[in-house]
């Protein structure tokens, strides 16, 4: 069988991590310095529950309530990691907007989502609680998750996570079209 091709943006704020989980998933380091990125792509194979997937990642620069969603990241995209920092609560606030903005752009009541609040290995500054994490994505019907790019916590969740979201997606789009097939016939 040949690996299914999924595409996944990454989307949030500016210096929330976006860039550092994506590159802790690639290429397993973490990058201490930041440079705000412009948009990067990164590839990678991976296999999940014996399927092969080509993941295309689509590391966003870092957008704030202004920023116009770029149309972009709405065609083609499969799924999102939509991130904000635990440290920091304006992150928690465009992440909103990001999210309103993105069932927009798509048209799309469900859209296959992972809420991360990122930088878990920073509790001592936390702002943002997990439960205030955990609400938000449940108002979404997304799945939640906290992780820490620096120490490789819960990292690979992420993406096995927005996998698993994008396949059920999938599965209720492919199952539901034979639910509202009409008994038409043309004859």
């Amino acid at each position: 069988m040949p690996p299914k091709q999924r595409r996944i943006a990454i989307l949030g704020f500016r210096s929330v991590g976006k860039s550092s989980l994506t590159i802790q998933f690639v290429e397993g380091h973490f990058v201490d310095s930041y440079e705000p990125t412009i948009e990067n792509t990164f590839n990678k194979n991976t296999k999940l529950r014996g399927q092969e997937y080509q993941l295309t990642l689509v590391d966003t620069a870092g957008q704030d309530e202004y920023s116009i969603f770029p149309t972009q990241y709405s065609m083609d995209i499969h799924g999102y990691v939509l991130v904000y920092s635990i440290v920091d609560p304006r992150s928690l606030e465009v992440i909103q907007v990001i999210y309103d903005k993105l069932l927009d752009m798509t048209g799309k009541v469900n859209v296959p989502i992972v809420l991360v609040g990122n930088k878990r290995d920073l509790q001592g500054e936390r702002k943002i609680s997990q439960e205030q994490g955990k609400k938000l994505a449940d108002s979404w019907k997304a799945v939640f998750l906290e992780a820490s790019a620096k120490n490789n916590d819960s990292v690979m969740d992420i993406f096995t996570t927005i996998l698993t979201q994008i396949e059920k997606a999938d599965n209720n789009s492919n199952g539901q079209g034979s639910e509202n097939k009409s008994n038409c016939v043309i004859t």
